[in-house]
């Protein structure tokens, strides 16, 4: 069985949807609700760089603390910004899904396709009735 992790948060669409396309693929993926179980530093800077991004790559803006906090500063330093993230984990941007073909924040939801190393197993939707894998399996777009 093949290893993945999504760093979730089920009130997110998005990740509810990234969620359904892993499991899609037949693999019932091991599930971290970020904002309960936040990664500890180490292993936030791990995805970061694994996930080739930087830490202003997976800050997340909306609904979040990002503008009082001051962190569009661009002077910021990359160590300032994870230590914004550890100390207000909402301002981690989500999904972040990990398998063993690499590290990705899947924003748009698809994007998870592309490190899934299994096909998908039947027609998706998202929850706005987006179609995204068809009755074969394949991805309509």
């Amino acid at each position: 069985m093949t290893d993945i992790v999504i760093y979730h948060n089920p009130a997110c669409g998005t990740s509810r949807n990234v969620l359904e396309l892993i499991r899609n693929s037949g693999v019932e993926p091991h599930v971290i609700e970020y904002l309960k179980t936040p990664p500890s530093r180490a292993l936030l800077v791990e995805m970061i760089d694994r996930a080739h991004m930087t830490p202003r790559d997976l800050l997340r803006e909306k609904g979040t603390p990002y503008a009082d906090l001051g962190l569009g500063n661009t002077a910021l330093t990359d160590d300032a910004l994870v230590d914004a993230m550890m100390a207000h984990p909402v301002l981690i941007n989500r999904p972040l899904v990990v398998t063993p073909f690499g590290v990705k924040l899947c924003r748009p939801s698809e994007a998870v396709l592309d490190i899934l190393p299994g096909a998908q197993r039947g027609a998706f939707a998202k929850e706005d009735g987006e179609q995204v894998i068809d009755a074969s399996g394949n991805r309509v777009r």
